[in-house]
């Protein structure tokens, strides 16, 4: 149950920011299974939606040349390989070393072939096909293949893991202080909790006072030097 649990949890982990990562003016779907070389289907409709229309091949084409330009199309081999990264990490724990290599060459020809990475793209350009008509689509091309556009795609991915990183910094240390204020209702916090850097240190043993009834340490006495020899020669 645990090993299940862990996976699931490196699964949604690795989703969020993959897909969070999707350039601006675009959707992120989840990805889909299908059999390879087939065209994924389209998102179940809710009921009383009208049908799906078929998607113009002209129109899927200008899609398609969105999602490579923006980068968007590798999207399926990034979650793949972060997907397998985990479970190589998850497994690497959970079964014996020499195990390992055959156990993650299983998976990953069985991986590769439940859900291909083209699988995220075809499921995809339903998606924004019915967000986007022909003209938007034509007009995120021209602006993705200008030199600002291109500039957008290199540095954006970075820009959204570095904010993300920030932001997740701020918000630990924020709950980090708040279980501290909370440490005198819940004593066991603190055992919980690291260190706080901003609270005094704890004097040295050595210099608290003995307890009352006791008597203090006695020192031993300091011994007296002896006189160093004359070395003043005999009178005659």
């Amino acid at each position: 149950m645990k090993l299940s649990i862990a996976l699931i949890a490196a699964i949604l982990f690795f989703a969020g920011p993959a897909m969070a990562q999707t350039q601006p003016g675009t959707t992120a779907p989840a990805a889909a299974q299908h059999t390879p070389g087939t065209k994924a289907p389209a998102a179940a409709s809710a009921p009383g939606d009208k049908p799906a229309e078929k998607l113009d091949s002209a129109k899927e084409a200008a899609i398609r040349h969105l999602m490579d330009i923006t980068e968007t199309s590798k999207m399926g081999d990034n979650l793949n390989a972060a997907i397998t990264r985990q479970v190589h990490e998850v497994m690497g724990k959970a079964i014996p070393q020499d195990q390992l290599p055959k156990f993650m060459e299983t998976f990953s020809q069985k991986f590769a072939v439940a859900a291909p990475s083209s699988a995220v793209t075809d499921s995809m350009v339903p998606v924004y096909a019915k967000n986007f008509t022909m003209e938007d689509i034509q007009g995120l091309i021209k602006f993705y293949e200008s030199p600002l556009g291109q500039q957008v795609v290199k540095v954006m991915p970075g820009v959204v893991q570095q904010s993300q990183a920030s932001g997740a910094a701020i918000d630990q240390k924020a709950a980090i202080s708040t279980l501290r204020s909370m440490s005198e209702e819940y004593p066991q916090l603190k055992q919980m909790l690291p260190p706080d850097p901003s609270a005094p240190p704890e004097p040295a043993p050595s210099t608290l006072a003995p307890a009352p009834g006791t008597a203090a340490p006695q020192t031993a006495p300091t011994p007296t030097p002896k006189p160093a020899p004359s070395t003043a020669p005999p009178q005659r």
